[in-house]
């Protein structure tokens, strides 16, 4: 009985939350009947979203980009023809459909298609070389690729290692082949594809900061619960604009694409973020959210104070990242500037969104990644698994309703009972807040001393030359391991190794000094804006 209560209160709960969110708002009947319609023809998929939509408010808009925008009708429209417009390739229905694109409709309307046929989309990263995407699309099995023509080099070289890879331009600037994204769907416009005979499923990739990126497959986001527990923490509202920066390759842009399309949020896309031109987007479209990487709220911030002051962001109720860690000095300059709307997620790829820090936690507390979302269950475990004391640093293990269903290898996260061992090692603190103190297997051991690079990367943060920094471990025969720090200096700024050696010492124990210091014109990045510290090499001095 006691469990029967639970549950009930948890459905109650999640219908207040989702009502308020305006996702439960009353229709007409006959907008619920499309909606059932199409629930039962294409099944419940991550990017369900766009059909739904299509029948709650066909007129609306969907999508803006550098081409115009579209409705929802449009938009449905066109993902119908581009799915049948696939199935007519040659092959059939396809079993993976590989999407090399950046932030523009054609994605969307891949994505869309994909699961209109069933088919699994496997979203790539931009950022991949030839070897690299080659490597995964046979490892993922891709029989159709639709890339954008600025990657054509790249998908060549694919090809020439693939058989029967069969290949369509996305987005045609200088189109190198006749068969396009645009092209199918003139031809099938109109058209509806036959309910597909599988779910179809949105294949994500791994970062690959620290090794070859895997396939991690979602078919869903955790359900309702799920939903109402971001909303509770985020202020989404349906049918509002949403400028979404960040990549839509990535878990947290595909996120956003797949809420704004169960919301009836208008997207407002463009194919390479630019810092000013975001802010611009924001003001034109009257953008009630924006959704971005951590680096890209930086790289605002770092604009020249007459160009910021160009910019109100007056409509904006929230602005939510995710990918890496947020800056606290970043967070802190934007909010004093826009206004606390600032919400910092902890997200991964296998668990879904983890916790969520709100402007209030970011006032007191800027570096934090906030408090685990309703729903989802945290622990800090040690290496035996067992619960450490608050405030003390160990293993990130996760229990929630949204995480992965494996990866595409066969392979799956460690588990110690319901709980994923996320990788990440971190704490709370007293007021229950999570840190994220850096990844499981980028702790540097010297001397016999345990060391996180983040907590030197943010004492390097907080000298006022310093733009941005990266802390690694390399190899010493006396220590084991020494502290090297890579450092980008603001413009025009000038700092010596010896000085920033003297201020980290005055921010943190002698041990976490770095030995040795190496000045870059830029820390190397992948796509989604992490940095990516393998490649750093051995350029300090």
């Amino acid at each position: 009985m006691k469990e029967m209560f639970s549950r009930l209160g948890r459905l109650v709960w999640t219908v207040r939350v989702l009502a308020r969110s305006g996702m439960l708002a009353p229709l007409r009947p006959d907008k619920y009947v499309r909606m059932i319609a199409a629930i039962r023809r294409d099944g419940v998929t991550p990017l369900a979203g766009i059909s739904l939509s299509a029948a709650r408010n066909p007129g609306g808009t969907a999508l803006i980009d550098e081409r115009g925008s579209l409705t929802w009708l449009a938009l449905a429209q066109r993902s119908d023809a581009l799915a049948v417009g696939l199935s007519r390739l040659g092959i059939g229905v396809p079993r993976t459909v590989g999407i090399l694109c950046r932030n523009h409709r054609g994605l969307v309307e891949a994505l869309g298609a994909s699961t209109r046929l069933g088919a699994d989309a496997l979203l790539l990263n931009t950022g991949f070389g030839a070897a690299q995407l080659t490597d995964v699309l046979s490892r993922e099995r891709a029989e159709i690729l639709i890339f954008d023509d600025e990657f054509a080099d790249l998908v060549e070289h694919a090809r020439a290692r693939i058989d029967d890879l069969v290949l369509v331009t996305g987005w045609t600037d200088n189109a190198r082949t006749p068969r396009t994204v645009d092209r199918l769907i003139d031809l099938n416009i109109g058209a509806r594809p036959h309910k597909p005979r599988r779910t179809g499923r949105v294949t994500l990739l791994t970062s690959g900061t620290t090794g070859s990126p895997k396939g991690a497959r979602r078919s869903g986001s955790g359900g309702a619960g799920a939903l109402a527990a971001m909303f509770e923490r985020i202020p989404w509202r349906a049918e509002e604009p949403t400028v979404v920066a960040a990549p839509l390759f990535h878990a947290w842009g595909f996120g956003q694409l797949a809420i704004s399309a169960t919301l009836g949020c208008t997207v407002v896309l463009r194919r390479r973020f630019d810092p000013e031109a975001t802010l611009a987007m924001v003001d034109d479209y009257r953008a009630r959210g924006l959704a971005l990487v951590p680096v890209m709220l930086e790289r605002i911030m770092s604009l020249p104070t007459e160009t910021l002051d160009r910019y109100t962001l007056r409509t904006l109720r929230f602005v939510t990242a995710s990918g890496s860690r947020m800056r606290s000095d970043a967070v802190t300059a934007f909010m004093n500037r826009y206004g606390d709307i600032v919400y910092n997620n902890y997200n991964a790829t296998e668990a879904g969104l983890i916790a969520t820090a709100t402007p209030a936690d970011l006032r007191l507390a800027p570096d934090t990644a906030g408090r685990p979302l309703t729903g989802t269950d945290v622990r800090i475990l040690d290496d035996e698994y067992r619960p450490v004391a608050r405030g003390k640093v160990g293993k990130i293990a996760v229990a929630s309703k949204s995480q992965f269903e494996g990866y595409t290898s066969g392979e799956s996260r460690a588990f110690h009972g319901e709980y994923m061992i996320s990788g990440d090692i971190g704490r709370f603190d007293d007021a229950g807040r999570l840190y994220v103190v850096g990844r499981d297997d980028e702790m540097i051991v010297s001397g016999g001393e345990n060391i996180y690079p983040l907590e030197v990367e943010e004492a390097l943060h907080a000298h006022p030359a310093v733009q941005e920094a990266a802390v690694v471990g390399v190899s010493d025969s006396r220590f084991g391991q020494r502290l090297a720090a890579y450092v980008v200096l603001a413009p025009g700024a000038e700092a010596t190794a010896d000085a920033l050696a003297v201020h980290v010492k005055t921010e943190l124990a002698g041990y976490k000094v770095p030995r040795e210091f190496a000045f870059l014109d830029e820390l190397p990045r992948n796509a989604s804006g992490k940095i990516v510290k393998r490649q750093l090499g051995d350029r300090c001095r």
